[in-house]
């Protein structure tokens, strides 16, 4: 477990910068030379990516999550890091979904009077999160049974000129998604907090009500929404476009990305948009 924690220091120093630099190295229209990545995998970085692999086939995700941090911080220069970064993100929420206890949550026995609502309350997480992580179709709990809860505290870093937003754990990044940010730099630069959560959120725009599900609604299917009133985080009817500043100044995601921050971050989340 300390080898984990230790990794998981490393990662959070290590990885941000090589995300941005790897990610958008190929959009670049005019690369340096200095800039070319590494294409041979050495003996040594092969070795951990065996392992990483090996332990994922028999299900062992905590240890095949360690050994893709270790090959992405110890070997963030090769050419090939985005693919293994990837991998990684795509373990991290595989378990975050998961009933596997991981050092970023606990086991809580649910005591009498206990609700979901208390209990993500309590912890600063969703209902959502702790319902699918323990694999729950209602919210029915009953005392003496145990629960996977998530703990560590969550926030939001939204690039605005790479179109990226990045949730991340403790500074350790969970995922990488891609977005649209405001066109003529609309998008607002600061620290703001999540304060409401929509699903399927009515669009109220100048001169009419867009109701959900509307062809021409351009909230998408989640909303959520900052301290600062008119801008949030929102899904989209215009994916081909993401990746753009495009929005009238909020933050823009796929749909079915919005869907899975929405049941990740709880109401008070802090979100830090930069240039």
């Amino acid at each position: 477990m300390d080898r984990r924690i230790a990794l998981g220091i490393i990662i959070g120093v290590a990885v941000l910068g090589l995300v941005f630099a790897a990610f958008f190295a190929g959009r670049s229209k005019q690369p340096h030379a200095n800039d070319a990545k590494k294409t041979d995998i050495p003996v040594s970085a092969t070795a951990i990516l065996t392992q990483a692999k090996d332990l994922e086939a028999k299900g062992d995700l905590l240890d095949a999550q360690a050994a893709y941090q270790k090959v992405v911080a110890e070997y963030p220069n090769l050419s090939d890091v985005m693919t293994w970064q990837r991998k990684l993100e795509d373990i991290n929420m595989k378990l975050l979904f998961s009933p596997v206890i991981t050092p970023k949550s606990i086991q809580y026995e649910v005591k009498p009077g206990d609700t979901l609502t208390r209990i993500a309350k309590e912890y600063k997480t969703t209902v959502e999160l702790i319902k699918r992580s323990n694999n729950l179709s209602n919210d029915n709990i009953v005392p003496g049974k145990s629960l996977k809860v998530w703990t560590a505290p969550l926030s939001i870093l939204v690039y605005k000129r790479q179109n990226i937003l990045i949730l991340k754990a403790d500074e350790e990044i969970l995922k990488t998604y891609v977005v649209s940010t405001g066109a003529n730099n609309s998008t607002p630069v600061g620290t703001y907090k999540i304060v409401n959560k929509l699903p399927n959120p009515t669009w109220f725009k100048a001169g009419a009500v867009v109701p959900p599900g509307s062809a021409d609604n351009q909230l998408g299917t989640r909303w959520l929404g900052f301290n600062l009133q008119g801008y949030g985080i929102h899904g989209t009817i215009d994916p081909q476009n993401l990746g753009k500043q495009v929005t009238q100044g909020c933050v823009r995601m796929a749909n079915p990305d919005v869907e899975e921050l929405y049941a990740i971050v709880p109401s008070g989340t802090t979100v830090t948009i930069v240039d």
